[in-house]
């Protein structure tokens, strides 16, 4: 789900570019797909074909889950279990069998992330799924991630999220460049800020009961990001509210609203 600071080219008409991704004339916020664009077309979610769908429609970022299998190999899926198949028990290669109902193989990390290298204008925003075994693993697996997107180059490309605050951090410690946003929603503005990260990435219920949050996060500098957020009356909100990305399994209703 967010974050994503980026340099504002001059003289462009009012237009903001971030680097290497999409501008936009007519609102500051920014679309993120929710496990890629997939629900209109039918797609498996986190496949490479939503991701594809993603970049096609011009969102600003894709996002995916990431978890780690029993051999340290990396893989893209929501849940910590797939067709029977629990991930963080599994081997790479009990893992690569399993097929998305598309045909597509459970992607790997780095399979995903080379697709999305592929392009320079949609944000590959990267969940680190906290580990069901233990804070430790959970905290290899933000190494491994972050390892892994070094490997392939794609650090000018991907932001990362986590609903561990522990990992959250851990990413930042290994490179201090990279975007890093919280997701669970029990942080303030001041205390992200304080410990090094770039923003909220918080459900819209908490963003409605605590909503001094909002311009707390934007006075400190921290992006902020929502999920998951599907109705016109929901993306309305929060378009009022100046937020800089909004996550949605329906981009493509709320990229044709901002064009209004």
């Amino acid at each position: 789900m967010k974050m994503y600071v980026a340099c504002v080219v001059l003289g462009l008409s009012a237009l903001v570019v971030l680097p290497g991704f999409i501008g936009k004339e007519t609102s500051k916020t920014q679309v993120i797909a929710h496990r890629g664009a997939w629900k209109k077309q039918g797609l498996p979610q986190n496949s490479l074909a939503a991701l594809d769908n993603a970049i096609r429609l011009g969102c600003f970022g894709s996002e995916f889950d990431v978890h780690m299998a029993a051999d340290m190999g990396l893989f893209v899926s929501h849940d910590h279990v797939i067709q029977n198949v629990a991930i963080e028990k599994s081997t790479s290669a009990e893992l690569a069998a399993v097929k998305l109902s598309n045909g597509e193989s459970l992607p790997t990390l780095e399979a995903y992330l080379l697709q999305g290298k592929k392009q320079k204008k949609t944000r590959l925003v990267l969940e680190i799924k906290p580990s069901q075994l233990g804070k430790e693993r959970s905290l290899l697996l933000a190494q491994k991630c972050v390892e892994m997107v070094q490997k392939t180059k794609t650090q000018r490309l991907v932001d990362y999220i986590s609903f561990d605050y522990e990992v959250c951090k851990k990413v930042k410690e290994l490179d201090p460049k990279a975007q890093v946003a919280y997701l669970n929603g029990d942080k303030t503005p001041a205390e992200c800020a304080a410990d090094g990260l770039d923003g909220l990435d918080y459900n819209q219920n908490v963003y409605k009961k605590k909503e001094e949050w909002i311009q707390q996060a934007q006075q400190l500098n921290q992006t902020l990001n929502v999920w998951t957020v599907n109705t016109q009356q929901q993306m309305e909100w929060f378009v009022e509210k100046n937020f800089d990305f909004i996550t949605t399994d329906e981009p493509e209703r709320l990229l044709e609203m901002l064009k209004k």
